[in-house]
């Protein structure tokens, strides 16, 4: 469609009304399998959005959080709520929306991660992202610990440019609220 347009914010310039749009875009897009809290760790990065006829059709964010590898707490840019209204999928739009989320990683980050479903895997894979070979963890109130159902579906991005010192090993993540991944 030649009246798309794609908008990078943070959400600090993103109004109750936009907000409500995306909430209710990631409600639909998830089939109603995205939660309150879900939507708060999307929150307080950028958002990149997409409109066509003015009206959302894609959405993704990338917020900062810690990532402990090897003793280096790394910057790390985790991608968060990408999802495309069903009746636009497979028309380029979550490329385009991973395409702005990578251009803030790359500008702003040491690497980039983040969860994939079953459905997202093939786009991530599509342009780069990899699959974490290691263990998966966090660092829980109660300390360290492994979260093995995220080995296998963490996925991980080095800017161009970017050097990695050893891309194995365990990655532990800054807790959260809800799911930690």
């Amino acid at each position: 469609m030649s009246d798309t347009r794609t908008h990078l914010a943070h959400t600090s310039q993103l109004g109750a009304d936009v907000l409500g749009e995306v909430r209710a875009l990631l409600g639909s897009a998830f089939d109603g399998d995205f939660g309150d809290e879900d939507f708060e760790h999307a929150l307080g990065g950028m958002h990149v959005l997409v409109r066509e006829g003015g009206e959302l059709v894609a959405h993704g964010s990338v917020v900062q959080r810690r990532v402990l590898h090897r003793g280096r707490a790394l910057r790390t840019g985790y991608v968060e709520a990408v999802a495309v209204r069903a009746d636009r999928r497979r028309r380029g739009l979550g490329g385009q929306v991973m395409a702005g989320l990578e251009g803030v990683i790359e500008r702003a980050y040491v690497l980039g991660a983040l969860s994939a479903s079953d459905d997202g895997a093939r786009l991530y894979a599509g342009r780069g992202w990899a699959v974490w070979g290691g263990q998966i963890g966090a660092l829980s109130p109660a300390g360290p610990v492994r979260l093995a159902e995220e080995e296998g579906s963490t996925y991980v991005w080095l800017p161009p440019g970017g050097v990695w010192g050893d891309p194995a090993g365990r990655l532990d993540f800054d807790w959260r609220d809800g799911d930690v991944l």
